[in-house]
């Protein structure tokens, strides 16, 4: 039977886990949302034949580098294949633990789940000590327990050598569920029978990995302070839940003790500080929260027959405000795509089921929102946004935006969602041949969107903190996005330019901290043989016949790190008509790499640079960085002792280093903040914590991050009164009182470095009988040419900042 199943086969990373049956199956688009695709594939690319080299062959500057014989030899010596004999598994489950020991566990499952029944196979766990050259089959400490693949193998935080597996007593769940837990990576595990049947993987604790959290299939949360070894439930009918700082656990639960997905706008969030002893409540009336940076969200019905709201809080819970962002319905969702401990980037669905929404970003509280990005692609039917973060530097994001026409463009900001611009088109590439209009030529990515859309993308955008700049991507060249076979792009300088590296989607992963790049060509069922390999990030690719059998390929994976020299290939044989065997051929390229760096072998490299020599040359956010890179023509080894070296340097203030303050605004392109004709004179006031504060302002307040010093520096000051207030700001003046409602601050750009001009709309809204009136300043930058004239599971974890989700139902959790 497991020869019907070999057409699924995959593998994906996600975190240090690598899943070969990642591929899920996603809600298909409405009809009138489906035709943005189908419209682009009709319209856009029906009548291309020709393209523009062989797949396979570089252009241009990315050129084919063929193979060199010196490598060639070396390559061979460290080329290792392991064949998982008479294992017919369906799908295989891979974990790295720990940092640089090469240890790799690899779990293989085979079931067919039938309405009536749960047909199990055996489950197989394997260990490898070299990074996956060999394997030892160690599958009898299972003591021929089932090994779900919806929990796969759970490996601690750091360093900690922890690695936990949930199985079955027997086949049928119902029989009860046990723990096996490992303390030494994978060399022996211990038994312990669960007071509860899991419903998902277990969490661990980010900083003490004896701490777990589970949850239950009765919808219980239970914790366990010593590895497993004893449980204690912290609640019951808990709904989401999530680690805070330190011993600190938020879940959310309903206030009668029940449990119904349709229950969410009245539930309890709650915080317990002890584990379990104490639980206080925080907030009522929740539809779901989230934790990310030093930020928890909650998405609150004030009333049942009106939008929800989200309220923040810095404090753990103690206080909270209201975020000054639209409210959304039912049929709404928010998103935080990205938080830190400076700011917050939020998606706000647009009413109306229209697959876009807008991106606001936060000031340093996580209260007075700007508007950064309108129409941003994000469809809640695929439940993916192709929001990435470029994790090598500061401030850099790629993301799709869906025009009035439905079709789709890519957008990059640089400073923190102050700006958004289109992405350069490659030097070595020509503008599609069915663009509409050449002269919006541009670059366009494929993400999560299109991989939802069962694209040819087999992969998505990948960067890496320790690869300085280094991106690569799927995409194409027009002014639209093009759902015909993409190519592969790589940037060197965090999207600034872009170079057309591979013909046809790739597979592909950053080895030795970006010193080495390694791809292979992504078909659905023709074997593979050769792996592309570059040194120069990108320019030029050499190949490698790897193997002289029949090697169906279904994922390429690496240490997550992207410290290591080793690269897995997984794939299988068919050996008759009904039988498929495993197959793992790692190489390693350490040898390809005949030295060791040295100081000689780097280049300083000033990011952000415009290559004019000014004194605010590469600031952003008032500090410029410059960085140790490997010269792309050095050939040599970072190492896995390598950390990236960089010299930061303060930037004098200038206005850009400002937004314009309450009151404020920018006309045309100036920089000068002035203040709006119809407050001059007014005190003005804003709620903070309940309590009104005096505003004392010459226009001006820093944008959040940004550690400028000197230069410019106006005068701003906030005084708490005991005035109470309800999250509205007010401008008193002898006369009456005029009370102002901020539905979006957009004034507040959270980074804006070059701003080009303030919109103010005013509008009327009575509410009781009286006439309130409120305002959102709409940020003119390039961002509304750019949307006018002008979307499968990353294999690697993302840094830290980057937090998002589908929506706030599942977000905020």
């Amino acid at each position: 039977m497991a020869w019907m199943l070999t057409g699924l086969l995959l593998i994906a990373l996600f975190g240090c886990k690598v899943s070969c049956d990642h591929k899920r199956d996603f809600p298909e688009l409405p009809a009138h949302r489906r035709e943005i695709f189908q419209q682009l594939a009709t319209f856009k690319g029906a009548s291309r034949v020709v393209r523009d080299a062989p797949r396979g062959a570089s252009v241009g500057q990315a050129a084919s580098c063929g193979s060199d014989t010196s490598d060639q030899g070396a390559l061979v010596q460290n080329t290792h294949q392991y064949t998982f004999e008479d294992d017919d598994a369906s799908s295989v489950t891979l974990a790295w633990v720990g940092d640089g020991t090469g240890i790799i566990l690899a779990l293989t499952t085979f079931n067919l789940p039938l309405s009536w029944l749960f047909f199990g196979g055996d489950s197989r766990l394997y260990r490898s000590e070299d990074y996956g050259k060999t394997f030892t089959d160690i599958s009898s400490i299972l003591r021929h327990c089932y090994i779900r693949k919806e929990f796969g193998i759970s490996v601690g935080p750091e360093h900690s050598e922890k690695v936990i597996l949930i199985a079955d007593e027997s086949r049928q769940a119902s029989q009860g569920s046990i723990i096996l837990r490992s303390s030494d990576s994978g060399r022996s595990f211990h038994y312990l029978s669960l007071p509860f049947h899991p419903s998902r993987p277990m969490i661990y604790h980010s900083t003490n990995s004896d701490y777990l959290l589970a949850y239950s299939t009765d919808h219980d949360l239970w914790f366990s302070q010593k590895f497993g070894d004893a449980w204690k439930r912290i609640h019951q009918f808990v709904y989401t839940f999530s680690w805070g700082p330190g011993s600190t656990i938020f879940f959310s639960t309903h206030p009668n003790g029940l449990y119904d997905v349709n229950d969410q706008g009245i539930l309890v969030l709650k915080r317990t500080m002890d584990f379990g002893k104490t639980c206080t409540t925080l907030l009522t009336n929740v539809y779901s929260f989230g934790f990310a940076g030093r930020f928890l969200f909650a998405s609150v019905v004030n009333n049942q027959t009106q939008p929800r709201s989200i309220y923040v809080s810095t404090d753990q819970g103690d206080s909270w405000n209201k975020a000054q962002l639209p409210p959304v319905s039912h049929e709404q969702f928010y998103s935080i795509l990205a938080a830190d401990d400076d700011m917050i980037f939020i998606h706000v669905d647009e009413p109306g089921n229209n697959g876009f929404g807008t991106i606001y970003t936060s000031d340093d509280r996580g209260l007075l929102f700007s508007k950064s990005l309108e129409r941003h692609l994000f469809s809640d039917t695929s439940g993916r946004t192709d929001f990435t973060n470029v994790t090598s530097l500061r401030g850099v994001y790629i993301t799709n935006v869906l025009d009035e026409d439905n079709n789709i463009r890519s957008v990059i900001t640089y400073d923190n969602g102050g700006e958004w611009k289109p992405l350069k088109k490659p030097d070595n590439s020509q503008c599609d041949a069915t663009s509409e209009d050449p002269r919006m030529c541009n670059l366009h990515i494929h993400a999560a969107y299109s991989i939802s859309q069962i694209l040819d993308v087999p992969m998505a955008p990948l960067t890496a903190p320790n690869a300085v700049g280094l991106i690569l991507a799927h995409g194409s060249v027009g002014d639209v996005i093009s759902t015909l076979i993409p190519d592969v792009y790589v940037s060197d300088d965090g999207g600034y330019t872009w170079l057309k590296a591979l013909t046809g989607p790739h597979y592909y992963a950053i080895l030795d901290s970006g010193g080495l790049i390694v791809a292979v060509e992504s078909h659905v069922d023709k074997p593979i043989d050769i792996i592309k390999y570059s040194t120069d990030e990108g320019q030029c690719w050499k190949h490698y016949t790897f193997t002289n059998e029949t090697f169906m390929f279904v994922g390429l994976v690496s240490e997550p790190g992207t410290k290591s020299t080793n690269v897995s290939l997984w794939g299988y044989k068919r050996e008759s008509m009904y039988k498929t065997t495993w197959i793992s051929i790692t190489i390693d390229f350490e040898e390809l790499l005949t030295r060791d760096c040295e100081e000689k072998d780097y280049v300083r490299w000033l990011a952000h640079s415009t290559a004019v020599s000014t004194e605010t040359d590469g600031c952003i956010l008032g500090y410029k960085e410059t960085f140790q890179r490997l010269a792309k023509a050095s050939v040599c080894r970072n190492g896995r002792d390598y950390i990236v070296s960089k010299e930061q340097n303060f930037c004098p203030c200038t206005k850009d280093d400002y937004m314009c303050d309450f009151g404020y605004f920018r006309e045309g392109s100036s920089d000068e903040c002035k203040e709006q004709p119809d407050l001059k004179n007014h005190v003005l006031e804003f709620c903070l914590q309940g309590k009104e504060e005096l505003l004392k302002t010459q226009g001006y307040r820093k944008v959040p991050g940004d550690k400028c010093e000197g230069g410019f520096m106006p005068n701003r000051s906030e005084q708490m009164t005991n005035t109470k207030c309800e999250q509205l700001l007010s401008v008193k003046d002898p006369m009456p009182k005029i009370t102002i409602i901020i539905i979006v601050l957009s004034v507040l750009g959270a980074s804006v470095l070059m701003i080009t001009g303030i919109v103010l709309i005013f509008k009327k809204y009575v509410c009781g009988g009286r006439s309130l009136v409120y305002r959102y300043s709409v940020l003119q930058t390039n961002t509304d040419e750019v949307c006018i004239a002008d979307g499968l599971d990353s294999n690697r974890s993302n840094a830290q900042r980057t937090y998002h989700d589908d929506s706030d139902e599942d977000l905020l959790e």
